[in-house]
């Protein structure tokens, strides 16, 4: 898959879009868990579903030191090369 960090982070803030559900701005900034007001449940299928977007795994590890969009999409786009 060829995707570059742009396309990387609108594909994030769209799948994020279905879990927004007090409508806050998405930026690099948004705390995925805390600004969203999303619970861990939601935050592991959000997870999930970006893996399946993008054909890649992201350990529970990995995911810990993982709090803002910024930081996601900085991994993702690092496991597609983009």
């Amino acid at each position: 898959m060829s995707v570059d960090r742009q396309q990387v982070e609108a594909t994030i803030r769209d799948l994020l879009a279905g879990y927004n559900k007090d409508g806050v701005e998405l930026t690099p900034e948004t705390d995925i868990a805390a600004d969203l007001n999303i619970d861990s449940a939601d935050v592991l299928n959000f997870v999930m579903e970006v893996e399946d977007a993008f054909d890649v795994d992201i350990s529970l590890n990995e995911l810990s030191d993982v709090r803002t969009i910024a930081q996601l999409v900085d991994l993702v786009a690092e496991r597609v090369g983009a």
